[in-house]
């Protein structure tokens, strides 16, 4: 256990001084508010600036966390969610080696997952003490989630929450200074939703100049259409009887407004989709779809970028609740809905079929929803950015039963936290040290200088894989073994040292770049089929969300 002393580091930030703590050769900061609590009048606002104090301020503890409810049954034996009460939750914690100006250290601004919903900065699987212990500032960021942070109202600006964190990467060129960072050697890392976040950020025109590199761990840089998260909120809004307006919902107590959206939002996940929240367009930080600003170059041209994904994704959506098995007895059904999920034709199951006959339906389904949602933008930025842009690949199953490679298992090892007990509730005890070692080890490097230790992208397409096995395991659509997909650690062998593959998921990608036929005619004018068509995919939709039941994540 990591020993605290009271009398701790002091840094004075524009705000005031704050009194950290001495942790195993480290200082930690913790709870330092970046902005003025979102509540009362500041509820449903942009964010403003904290009100400075006078004296030194603890910073010992974690700060409160955002509103959010809390992981269903299925999902909480896998995902740690702490939950501080308080309003100030507008909050981030540094971890440094030098907490002193002039040691001009590079920085790392992390953004936490979980669909826009959940997810805070002081799950202990981001732990930034590895971080600080190479050499590395690592500061986390709590920011507004759910309605509170992504709701679409008439009377107040979008993406309050993405707003948040731009108030953050400001403290950050404020602050970071005095704690011993360099204001201009700042990475923004994220995974899932705080990767879609980062990537929204570096495409931002307001953001420009806050970093020098970006980490999209599992998220593309992505936007969803006004009229679903308006849907979200009407329908919030009715079951209220309340206007749908900022102004109605910030008088609605913040616990019946999340129980209402964890019962309007219970019938969706990544996989089959639904009504869910997520970054807008709003003419204003986000004037344009972040990743076609950034293919074209018009943002952030001079950024470095560090990209990846694991390699069962889908899983962790499908795994929990038993949602895997009944995709599997739907068969043909569930095929039908990941056409309409991933608008495309025949042709890309097909395809995916021939080259991996072994796979189940559920597999299939999973694949192709992650290449549609992740692989295939992100794969797209890549090739937009040749010389500086890094792609890798998390390949290592989890020793828990059926999970394999799945999504957020390779964040115990990005920041070496693999011993703690949060971490091994995804991947198991036992989680080889060695490739934690590895992977931290590429994300210090990349924040130090921009090269992790592989290739740059080019026209060879190589990709870092990390975690892959050496035994001689029957490969599925993911390219890993069958029992690596189960998760049956007895049956794995060795893990082989990380390695350079080349266009390791060109196949499927060439298959979708011929499918582009069948998706212009899908959007073309309606003829007297394509009505009954359309029809026939939004009931397997339905029927793909119902079978789900109350497992969104």
């Amino acid at each position: 256990m990591r020993a605290s002393e009271v009398a701790g580091p002091v840094v004075r930030t524009p705000y005031g001084a704050v009194r950290g703590r001495h942790e195993d050769g480290v200082a930690v900061f913790r709870g330092i508010p970046y902005a003025a609590p979102p509540f009362g009048r500041n509820r449903f606002r942009p964010p403003v600036p904290p009100e400075p104090w006078d004296g030194v301020r603890d910073a010992g503890a974690f700060g409160p966390t955002p509103p959010k409810p809390p992981y269903s049954e299925a999902f909480a034996q896998y995902l740690c969610d702490p939950v501080v009460p308080g309003e100030d939750c507008l909050n981030l914690n540094v971890w440094t080696p030098e907490p002193a100006p002039g040691a001009r250290l590079p920085v790392l601004v992390w953004l936490h997952g979980g669909a826009l919903t959940r997810g805070s900065s002081c799950v202990p699987v981001y732990d930034g003490h590895s971080f600080a212990r190479d050499g590395v500032v690592l500061v986390s960021v709590n920011y507004r989630l759910g309605v509170e942070g992504y709701g679409l109202f008439p009377d107040t600006p979008a993406n309050s929450g993405l707003r948040d964190q731009l108030a953050a990467l400001r403290w950050v060129q404020e602050s970071i200074g005095a704690f011993g960072g360099d204001p201009g050697r700042v990475t923004l890392a994220g995974q899932s939703a705080g990767a879609i976040s980062a990537g929204a950020l570096i495409a931002a025109p307001q953001a420009q100049g806050l970093f020098r590199r970006a980490v999209l761990q599992s998220g593309p840089p992505e936007v969803v259409e006004r009229d679903k998260v308006r849907r979200m909120v009407r329908r919030m809004a009715a079951r209220l009887k309340v206007p749908a307006t900022a102004e109605a919902f910030a008088a609605v107590d913040p616990e019946l407004l999340l129980r209402t959206q964890a019962e309007i939002g219970r019938l969706s996940s990544p996989v089959v989709g639904g009504p869910a929240f997520g970054i807008v367009v709003d003419g204003d930080l986000v004037p344009r779809d972040p990743l076609e600003a950034l293919v074209d170059g018009e943002a952030a041209s001079g950024v470095d970028l560090l990209l990846g994904w694991t390699r069962d994704e889908y899983r962790l959506w499908l795994v929990p609740g038993g949602l895997l098995e009944r995709i599997d007895r739907l068969g043909a059904v569930a095929l039908a809905g990941a056409m309409a999920r991933c608008r495309c034709g025949h042709e890309v199951p097909r395809g995916y079929r021939a080259l991996h006959p072994e796979a189940g339906t559920a597999e299939i389904v999973g694949q192709l929803v992650t290449d549609h949602l992740l692989r295939r933008p992100l794969h797209r930025l890549a090739d937009a950015r040749p010389g500086s842009a890094y792609v890798y690949e998390f390949a290592w199953p989890s020793l828990r039963p059926g999970l394999g490679a799945c999504h957020a298992l390779e964040l115990g090892f990005v920041f070496n936290t693999g011993e703690a007990p949060e971490s091994a509730r995804l991947a198991g005890w036992g989680a080889p040290t060695e490739l934690g070692d590895a992977m931290h080890t590429a994300w210090v490097r990349f924040a130090a200088d921009g090269d992790p230790g592989w290739q740059p992208w080019d026209d060879s397409h190589p990709v870092r894989i990390f975690g892959e096995s050496e035994a001689g395991e029957r490969d599925g659509p993911a390219g890993r073994g069958e029992a690596g997909a189960r998760g049956e650690a007895g049956e794995r062998g060795p893990t082989k040292e990380p390695y350079t593959a080349y266009g390791p998921r060109d196949r499927e990608f060439a298959l979708w770049t011929s499918d582009l036929g069948d998706r212009d005619a899908a959007s073309a004018p309606a003829t007297d089929g394509a009505p009954a068509r359309d029809a026939e995919m939004r009931s397997v939709v339905r029927l793909l969300r119902r079978t789900s039941g109350a497992r969104r994540h």
